[in-house]
């Protein structure tokens, strides 16, 4: 009985400390994410290659099974700049890249989903008269064509 509640506390001291380690460590991995984003843009560099060293360092912070994904990095650097106005005062113009328009994302999306859609109903009715052409040509012999036969 004794065993059971010593595993049973260290199990409860686990679950309460985990947590706690866990967020300081993305704390750490966003504000830095977000200083590299920064340094990199306020030094000329374009907003590709930026996001890229950013991204990859937060992924590679965050252990664990889960990933981080692109919008969940965008967000927490964006929200390390808010967080820390004072000391990324000069990134706030740079925010903007990091959310893309994504209404526009949509619209090019469909527009693109059209025209392929309209293309591949072309090819169908393109097949579609190659192949009754094919089988007018098999009804019709020389023979029949032939107008000089008598």
């Amino acid at each position: 009985m004794q065993r059971f509640k010593q595993k049973k506390l260290i199990l409860l001291t686990v679950g309460i400390f985990t947590p706690l380690f866990f967020t300081t460590s993305k704390v750490n991995a966003s504000s830095f994410g977000a200083e590299i984003f920064c340094t990199m843009r306020d030094g000329g560099n374009d907003h590709e290659s930026s996001w890229e060293a950013a991204y990859t360092y937060i992924k590679k912070q965050r252990g664990g099974i889960f990933k981080v994904s692109p919008k969940q990095a965008a967000s927490q650097i964006t929200e390390t700049v808010i967080r820390e106005n004072e000391k990324f005062r000069y990134c706030v113009e740079y925010l903007d890249n990091l959310h893309p328009n994504r209404k526009l994302e949509r619209d090019l999306e469909k527009e693109e989903k059209r025209k392929e859609k309209k293309a591949k109903d072309r090819e169908n009715k393109r097949k579609k008269l190659e192949k009754e052409l094919e089988e007018t040509n098999e009804v019709f012999t020389d023979e029949t064509i032939d107008r000089y036969s008598y």
